[in-house]
């Protein structure tokens, strides 16, 4: 599982700057449930060679009584119960203040691993950015300069060093093969009432198995002869203690569930309009190339108007899933949910086909034949052949000359024409493009 960092400290230390940094994006998922405020972000960590999720959270004030402020202490202490280690981040121009020896007083009280990073230090003597701050006790403090980059890539690696150095390996659980499946959506849209659904119907095996972390639980099960697991982010367990005052919703969890599963069922209510935070999830799962079906939850009882009226914000604001079945269901009642496991079934074969050569160079040549790419200026880009570079999601790497002069308006055709002539329904599609060296070309 990918290992969780938790960017905490008091206002305007650069941790917004840092994260950005550290995701090279400012797309992020925005943590926007009930009893919470948008200031605590998530992203995938885009800094070396190994995968980590990021968490950045507002000015930190742990003894904030009331008031927006106290809002904002909440969702860190909720980021450093679900961080693997917290990055303290405090002002190396401003040096020592006591608001930084109130949140290393918090940290040490909360028991996390904590590495202290000095941001600001562009221009200046390590040695006197760093001599103020050894007296928080938390070690060698690590000197940065966010906004120039200049020790980020080091951070991150001595972070994640730390984490596999103290990491005890878990004893070895059983495997059970089967299709994975982690079924996500906003608190309230019927997760562990379709989890029910499913194990209570026709089950053979259904029991609670502890997954290779903390934050899983996995729930292997059987239907209609095939082996399934399923993969609860109904926040079951999490980790750390759990403040009362904070929701139980872990969104760390969920994008952990995601990265494990082979099929994401996404589970929206079809009583509430579409949310952002549901195309957030969504958009999530497109990152992380998840095969995808999709389930409307509640649908019983609605009155026509009301159906016609949420399946237009679907196809609004959820029209990058068009490659995703979409099922009109009801949990309770059990409606619906045979034809939706066909469709993870589906799904899930489609990620993982095996697409032969021979086969994808005749779908491409098919496909240019009937539309050849646009010149860009006097180049005509050529594609020569195709192969398969990947699975869960497929990719496809279409050689030839002059490829980056494709737009994107032609790659949406070839992953239409890949999709229809594959029957790859249900995941997403990458396509990369790899241009051969123009032999003619001088190089020094």
């Amino acid at each position: 599982m990918k290992p969780v960092i938790a960017l905490v400290g008091r206002p305007n230390v650069g941790k917004s700057t840092l994260f950005n940094r550290m995701t090279r994006s400012r797309d992020a998922l925005v943590a926007d449930f009930p009893g919470l405020t948008r200031d605590r972000h998530y992203g995938e960590g885009r800094i070396g060679k190994r995968p980590f999720l990021v968490i950045d959270t507002g000015g930190f004030e742990p003894v904030a009584k009331d008031g927006i402020m106290r809002e904002m202490a909440k969702q860190t202490q909720q980021a450093i119960a679900e961080a693997d280690i917290v990055m303290f981040m405090v002002d190396g121009r401003q040096g020592l203040t006591p608001h930084d020896k109130t949140i290393t007083e918090f940290l040490r009280k909360a028991g996390s691993k904590v590495m202290l990073v000095v941001n600001k230090s562009e221009g200046m003597r390590y040695a006197s950015v760093a001599a103020d701050f050894y007296e928080l006790g938390l070690g060698d403090p690590c000197v940065i300069s966010a906004a120039h980059g200049d020790g980020v890539p080091d951070l991150v690696e001595s972070a994640l060093d730390e984490l596999i150095e103290n990491t005890t390996e878990a004893p070895d659980q059983p495997e059970h093969r089967g299709i994975r499946i982690a079924i996500v959506g906003r608190p309230n849209v019927g997760k562990s009432t379709m989890v029910n659904a499913l194990l209570g119907e026709e089950r053979v095996i259904a029991f609670d198995m502890p997954g290779t972390t903390r934050d899983s639980i996995e729930i292997p099960f059987e239907r209609d002869g095939r082996h399934y697991a399923l993969i609860d982010t109904a926040g079951i367990r999490r980790k750390g203690k759990v403040f009362e005052a904070i929701e139980k919703f872990s969104v760390v969890k969920t994008l952990k569930s995601i990265a494990d599963a082979n099929v994401v069922l996404l589970l929206l209510d079809a009583q509430q309009d579409i949310s952002e935070q549901d195309a957030h999830i969504a958009g999530f799962v497109l990152e992380a190339g998840r095969a995808l079906v999709v389930g409307v939850n509640k649908w019983d009882g609605l009155d026509q108007d009301t159906r016609e009226h949420i399946k237009r914000e679907i196809e609004r604001k959820l029209s990058f899933l068009s490659f995703a079945k979409m099922h009109f269901i009801s949990a309770t009642k059990g409606t619906g949910i045979p034809p939706m496991m066909k469709s993870i079934n589906a799904a899930y074969e489609a990620a993982m086909r095996n697409l032969p050569t021979p086969q994808l160079t005749r779908a491409l040549q098919e496909a240019v034949e009937h539309q050849q790419p646009r010149r860009k200026g006097s180049v005509r880009p050529k594609l020569r052949y195709a192969h398969q570079g990947g699975q869960n999601p497929p990719i496809i790497i279409v050689h030839g000359n002059a490829l980056d002069a494709i737009d994107p308006s032609y790659k949406r055709y070839l992953e239409k024409h890949f999709r229809e002539s594959f029957g790859l329904v249900g995941t997403p599609l990458r396509i990369e493009f790899r241009s051969g060296k123009n032999p003619f070309s001088k190089t020094d």
